[in-house]
């Protein structure tokens, strides 16, 4: 049976700290955040995810996205290395954590940065974003780990946005999602939709027909209803302030050995 674990990890008392790349940086409600937070995690439990809280790290402002520190592909965690360095010290107890769930560990190391923030898994298709956060040694180190196990990886160049999935995510059929205006290459994707709104670009799929996706893109929820999809809003406003989106603030475990 296909597991339904979800990493997941409280935001930082710093959290107003967070880098911010390509957009403005604005007041965060670190109150809010928490609360938010608190909904994302009990939509992730309401709809038969598991939730596994990796130990807080208050020091790291960024550590609530807790998706760019490990990649998953079948049953092997591959621990990142942060493209930027003040992030590099939240791995250690994702680290600790994946390996608690019998996860078989590999590691990136210097001289190669991967952020999990730039790959998306498509089946066994591994789209990783070469940009300001990941390196070639990065992505050729990932091809390492993971062509083994049956992945095909391809690059993706990424400058206009600071990740792969913060220009683009998929649909349970496979069909990427995005706003072309965010994109360098579509051209690299097959079946690709166009959606209205840039924060429309990210959905977890929960399981069946269910999307978990941002409240701040609700003509995009519409469009997905109407494809016959069953869009779950959250509420992720304070991250989104941080360059976050809900695939970030949890990273899925899908294919566990039991």
């Amino acid at each position: 049976m296909p597991s339904k674990k979800a990493l997941i990890r409280r935001p930082s008392p710093r959290l107003a700290e967070g880098l911010v790349t390509h957009v403005a940086r604005t007041e965060v409600d670190l109150d809010r955040a928490v609360k938010q937070w608190e909904a994302y995690a009990e939509a992730l439990r309401t709809h038969g995810w598991e939730t596994v809280e990796v130990d807080p790290a208050d020091d790291c402002p960024d550590s609530v996205f807790v998706e760019d520190t490990v990649v998953m592909y079948k049953n092997v965690a591959l621990i990142t290395r942060p493209g930027a360095q003040s992030r590099r010290s939240e791995t250690i107890a994702v680290e600790e954590t994946v390996a608690s769930l019998g996860c078989s560990v590999n590691w990136i190391w210097d001289p190669g940065t991967l952020d999990g923030g730039d790959v998306l898994k498509i089946g066994d298709t591994v789209y990783v974003g070469r940009g300001g956060r990941t390196n070639a040694a990065g992505v050729q180190q990932l091809r390492a780990a993971f062509e083994p196990l049956g992945a095909r990886v391809v690059s993706v160049p990424v400058s206009k946005v600071l990740h792969l999935k913060s220009a683009v995510t998929a649909l349970p059929d496979g069909t990427v999602i995005g706003r072309i205006p965010l994109m360098d290459t579509p051209s690299l994707f097959g079946r690709f939709l166009h959606v209205p709104e840039d924060s429309g670009s990210h959905v977890v799929l929960l399981g069946g027909h269910k999307l978990l996706m941002a409240a701040s893109a609700p003509k995009t929820a519409e469009l997905f209803a109407d494809l016959g999809y069953e869009p779950v809003v959250v509420d992720i406003g304070e991250f989104e302030k941080l360059e976050g989106c809900v695939t970030c603030l949890s990273v899925r475990l899908r294919e566990l050995y039991a």
